[in-house]
Order: C-alpha cells, then structure tokens, then sequence
C-alpha cells in the first residue's frame, strides 16, 4: 500500500507539472485547439505492479484561462487515497509549442512541452523525485489530447528497489 501510495502522489505530481501558468500568446488556431478540450472529464483504468492490480479513478475539470490559457484541475483516487493536481496550458507563439505545468497537493511540480501532430498534442514528462518517505522515484507521464478523448499513462520506478507502478487512465466527457 505504501508504494500505491507513493505511486498517486507521483502521478499527481507529474499530471501538475504539465499545467502550470507560462506567460505565452497562442494563435488563433492553437487555441481553438486547446479550447475543444474545456469541459469535465472522467476516467478510470488500473494500477498494476503492486502486490494486486487496484482501480485508479480520475476526473478533471478543464477551462477557459486569462491571456490564453486553459487552466484544469484533478483528482484521482486509490483505494482510500486522493491525489489532486492543478495547472495550465498554454500556446507560445514564440517557442511555437505548447507548455504545461503543474503542481499537486503531494509536493511535486513540472513542466512539460507540448507537440502537436494534426488534431493530437502530446506531452511528455520525466522527473527524478524524492517521495515523502525519502525514497528516489523516477517518475514519467504521457499526456495524449486527441480528438474527443484525453489519455494518460503513469509510470513510477521507485529506484531502491526497482519496483514499477503504471496506470493507464483514458479520459471522456
């Protein structure tokens, strides 16, 4: 349970990392883009690499942000746990990508880049962390917006051991 634990509080991190507010101007068509994802949204998948695969459930909120922005907040939920994340994206004209970043009730921040291919953006995240218990924990995420759908998937290796945890959370209104 405790590297479940340590495993929602990774992942709530690394889904932060990716919103945080970045001074950035977008395009018409970035933020078009952006915007198509305002809305609620929930998802669910499993936890695997612990002892037994346990459900992992998240929702998350999306909206319309100052100086052309969105701005989303989470939660997900493990057995008895919350883990809560909070951000934005953002469009800058300047780097022509897409930032996020984000932060979460856990204690971890990030930052991500964004690419865009079509109607896709992807974010990926890679951070070395310490866990609340002090453990090193290597922790990644993939953030997909496509179409009508958003996916996640979370990875945490924690390094002493070199046991890994992974949820793949699909999204939808």
């Amino acid at each position: 349970m405790g590297k479940n634990l340590n495993f929602v509080t990774a992942a709530a991190a690394i889904m932060l990392s990716s919103f945080v507010a970045l001074p950035a101007q977008s395009g018409e068509a970035e933020m078009s883009l952006l915007e198509s994802y305002v809305g609620n949204w929930s998802g669910q998948g499993m936890l695997v690499g612990g002892q037994n695969p346990e459900p992992f459930r998240c929702r998350l909120n999306i909206a319309k942000g100052n100086l052309n922005k969105v701005n989303y907040a989470g939660r997900c939920t493990l057995v008895d746990m919350n883990l809560s994340v909070s951000g934005t994206i953002a469009f800058d004209d300047k780097g022509r990508r897409y930032q996020a970043v984000m932060s979460s009730n856990a204690g971890f921040t990030g930052t991500a880049v964004g690419r865009r291919d079509g109607n896709k953006i992807t974010f990926d995240l890679a951070e070395q962390e310490t866990d609340k218990g002090g453990n090193n924990v290597r922790i990644g995420t993939h953030l997909e917006l496509i179409g009508d759908s958003i996916n996640i998937d979370f990875e945490v290796e924690f390094n002493n051991s070199g046991d890994v945890l992974t949820a793949k959370v699909p999204f939808a209104r």
